[in-house]
C-alpha cells in the first residue's frame, strides 16, 4: 500500500482541488492496482477543510498544533500503521500529476526530493517570476526539497526517525536525517507538482514568506 499525506490549515478554497489530483494520480495503470490511502490531516482548522476530506472518502486526522512537522509526522505514523511501504507528501494548495506517484516508484531510490511549477503568477511583481525562473532549478540533479514534492519508503523513513516537530523546514530536516542514514536520494524533475504562489502564506518561513522575500530584494 502507498500512502499520501497531506496536512491542511483553513484550506476549504485548495483542498479539493489537491484531492481530485491525487484521486486521479491513485488510478494510474502503472500503479497496476495497488491501493493509495491518503491521510489529510486538519491543523487547527476552523473551516470545511474537514467536510472537504470527509467528501472524498479520505483519512482525516485532527490535530491543533499548527506545526507542519507535527501534521506530517502525525500522518505518516497513521498510514505505516496501516501498513505502507512508501509514503508521498503533498500540500492543500499543490495539484500533484496523473504520474506523480509512478514517477516517484519508478525511481527506485530511498527517498525522492521532486521539484515543483508555480500556477498563477499574478499576485506577484514581474520581478518575483523572472527570479525564480533564473534561480530555480527544474530539472534532474536539482538540491530542492519541497513538502509538496516529496516521497520515501517507509524502512527509510524509520530509520531516519521521521520528521521533526519543526513549524517550517521540516522537510528539509527529514532529507538530513535521510543522507545521515545513507538513504539513496533522487533528486528528481519527473514527480511533477504545481502549487499556489499565494501571498497569504499558511506556515512562516514557508515558500510564501520565500516569495514576499524575492518581492522586496
Amino acid at each position: 500500500m502507498i500512502g499520501v499525506v497531506i496536512p491542511a490549515h483553513n484550506e476549504e478554497a485548495l483542498l479539493a482541488a489537491c484531492l481530485s489530483a491525487v484521486r486521479e494520480a491513485a488510478m494510474h495503470p502503472g500503479l497496476a492496482g495497488e491501493l493509495v490511502r491518503v491521510a489529510v490531516v486538519l491543523d487547527g482548522c476552523t473551516d470545511f477543510s474537514g467536510a472537504i476530506a470527509h467528501g472524498f472518502g479520505v483519512d482525516t486526522l485532527a490535530v491543533n498544533a499548527r506545526n507542519v512537522g507535527i501534521a506530517r509526522a502525525s500522518g505518516a505514523s497513521h498510514l505505516l500503521d496501516a501498513g505502507a511501504r512508501w509514503l508521498s507528501f503533498t500540500d492543500a494548495d499543490s495539484c500533484v500529476s496523473s504520474a506523480w506517484l509512478v514517477a516517484q516508484l519508478s525511481l527506485g531510490a530511498d527517498a525522492v526530493c521532486g521539484s515543483i511549477s508555480v500556477d498563477d503568477w499574478s499576485t506577484h511583481p514581474p520581478c518575483v517570476r523572472e527570479y525564480f525562473r533564473s534561480h530555480y532549478m527544474d530539472a534532474d540533479g536539482h538540491r530542492h526539497v519541497h513538502g509538496a514534492n516529496l516521497g520515501v519508503s517507509a524502512d527509510a523513513y524509520l530509520r531516519a526517525g521521521g520528521f521533526p516537530p519543526l513549524k517550517c523546514s521540516e522537510d528539509v530536516a527529514l532529507v538530513d536525517r535521510l543522507i545521515a542514514t545513507g538513504a539513496r536520494i533522487a533528486w528528481s524533475a519527473a514527480p511533477r507538482v504545481v502549487t499556489s504562489a499565494r501571498i497569504e502564506a499558511r506556515a512562516q518561513g514557508g515558500f510564501g514568506d520565500t516569495l514576499a522575500q524575492w518581492a522586496t530584494s
